[in-house]
């Protein structure tokens, strides 16, 4: 592993891959994911980029300190895994093609983790968010992952339509939407086509006003409705990108998977 200098809290931080064509690629860990006990994959979603690295593993950096804090005199490890290619546009983002390009890689990596880890199987855990979600999910129902756990936050869906499908443990497949999260107003195509109401302003109105059912996302069932078959943790009001926020109990939500608490 080669270190690379960037300051997130005390872990160190090691430079596991990276590509620099096109918009660039990067997988980051912070900590030793070959020696802690516990080793979180987080997968960032729609426009990220080498340019977003020091953005995106600040929030794997937070799910990690809030580890430490729960559970401090315990090893764990954070990776940032933004080894696929992430849709710049909306219209890139409503098809799942890169999603599924990237399963692959994602199989492969969360593989070699488990291969190199020293003593007994870290607690392994995949984390996505919004697009990342699906590539989570995608990764999971056409390949397996090596997980222990999934965890979805702001999701437009992950390409199945039952907690099941995706090959963890019963129990292990979480999620979580916050209440003023615009990605809740992301409707099925199908559902776009029976009720177009559904495409216009203000959307929240029409969706009460045509009825039409709200655990039916872009990509599928939203993973935070019961119906899914998963679990949830509580977030509070801070849209789409706060999940990482201090005072969010989302944050408090994502580590105690992490823990397995």
């Amino acid at each position: 592993m080669l270190c690379w200098a960037i300051g997130v809290g005390s872990a160190r931080a090691y430079l596991l891959g990276l590509g620099t064509g096109g918009e660039g690629r990067a997988v980051v860990a912070l900590g030793d994911p070959d020696r802690s006990e516990r080793v979180l994959t987080y997968v960032p979603g729609m426009t990220a980029g080498l340019d977003d690295v020091p953005g995106e593993l600040d929030r794997a950096g937070r799910v990690l300190a809030r580890c430490g804090a729960l559970a401090p005199g315990e090893e764990s490890a954070a990776v940032l895994w933004l080894d696929y290619d992430a849709p710049d546009f909306l219209h890139e983002a409503a098809g799942s093609r890169q999603a599924t390009d990237a399963g692959p890689a994602l199989h492969r990596f969360q593989e070699g983790l488990r291969a190199t880890h020293d003593g007994p199987p870290a607690r392994q855990t995949v984390l996505g968010h919004s697009y990342g979600s699906l590539v989570v999910g995608a990764t999971a129902r056409d390949h397996g992952l090596a997980a222990d756990a999934l965890v979805f936050v702001g999701s437009p869906g992950v390409g199945v339509a039952h907690a099941a499908e995706l090959g963890v443990p019963r129990g292990q497949v979480w999620a979580s939407t916050a209440p003023d999260d615009v990605i809740r107003l992301v409707r099925s195509p199908d559902e776009l086509l029976r009720h177009p109401l559904l495409a216009a302003p203000p959307l929240g109105a029409a969706v009460s006003l045509v009825g039409g059912s709200r655990d039916e996302l872009w990509f599928g069932r939203d993973p935070a409705d019961p119906g899914f078959g998963g679990r949830t943790f509580t977030s509070g009001r801070h849209g789409h990108t706060g999940y990482w926020e201090a005072d969010n109990p989302a944050l408090d939500g994502m580590a105690r998977v992490v823990l397995g608490r």
